[in-house]
């Protein structure tokens, strides 16, 4: 692969057409059937729809006739959760075959995938699970991310997790792991500022220190979700990167936070369980945009002076 390119949405394969490209100023959440009605029968209200590419394997039926029209007029972001790049066992041929068709067919202004292992000697864990950070890891991940790429023939995202333990077998941190992998593989990043701030509570240190460090210039997208509460067995704060919840107040002061770093970045509101009306999720979509306006308006003011 060639070097690492800046950040921002990458291109694929064709040329972008007017609904593949994402802006830098622009909000979008998760497709769901159940909001298919609500989405049509009003104005435009988000700016691009992620999918599942697990979910759209099939050859047809109705979530590729929702899809399809959803396609002629929104930008849309392929998010994989099945590839498990972290894993020892080789990558699933079969299953890079499916996600080339599902990238061939609908153009997505980019792909991501989790920096996390899913299968282990043939058999699949319906979990995302973390790795330590090593040698032999960073060689591991790099060397499945440069077969991801070479056969979709497209530049992938890699997204950070949410941990709740540190390996004691690691011997470089998250983020220069992260920026080793993008660095050698050319492949981009997508910062999910929730996870930052789930395993940074978890693992007792400060949030804006993973962001000060954190390479932003691989980031071309930006996740944003809720979590839940628990304690663990010592009566520690716990939290869980549940998806099933509006992002938490301490998740939007980060959010702002990394803009101030990052400038703004196409960001995706994840909402997948205790899904709501379409409308509550679109209003965290507004919200996400007019906080990416505000940088925008910010930059632009210490540009001009």
């Amino acid at each position: 692969m060639g070097p690492a390119l800046p950040c921002q949405i990458s291109s694929i394969v064709k040329p972008m057409t007017s609904t593949s490209v994402l802006q830098g100023v622009s909000a979008g959440t998760g497709l769901k059937p159940e909001h298919a009605h609500d989405i049509f029968a009003h104005d435009r209200r988000v700016d691009f729809f992620e999918i599942h590419a697990e979910n759209y394997m099939g050859a047809g039926g109705p979530p590729h006739h929702l899809l399809r029209k959803i396609r002629e007029d929104y930008p849309v972001s392929i998010h994989g959760v099945g590839l498990s790049i972290g894993g020892s066992d080789p990558l699933d041929r079969e299953h890079l075959a499916r996600l080339k068709a599902l990238i061939a067919r609908y153009e997505p202004s980019v792909f991501s995938e989790h920096l996390a292992w899913s299968s282990h000697n043939g058999v699949f864990m319906n979990d995302l699970l973390p790795l330590p950070y090593n040698i032999e890891t960073l060689a591991r991940v790099a060397e499945h991310i440069h077969q991801v790429q070479d056969t979709l023939g497209t530049r992938m995202l890699l997204e950070n997790p949410s941990t709740y333990v540190a390996f004691a077998h690691s011997d470089m941190s998250e983020t220069d792991f992260l920026r080793e992998i993008a660095e050698r593989t050319g492949c981009g990043l997508l910062l999910d500022v929730n996870n930052v701030y789930v395993s940074a509570t978890n693992q007792g240190v400060i949030p804006d220190d993973y962001i000060d460090v954190f390479p932003m210039e691989f980031v071309g997208e930006i996740h944003l979700g809720g979590f839940s509460e628990d304690a663990d067995d010592f009566g520690a704060r716990l939290l869980i990167d549940s998806h099933g919840a509006e992002t938490a107040d301490a998740v939007w002061d980060l959010y702002r936070y990394t803009l101030g770093r990052s400038g703004p970045i196409p960001t995706l509101i994840e909402w997948d369980n205790n899904v709501p009306e379409f409308d509550a999720v679109a209003a965290q979509a507004a919200r996400a945009r007019a906080v990416l306006a505000v940088e925008a308006r910010r930059r632009n003011r210490s540009f001009a002076a």
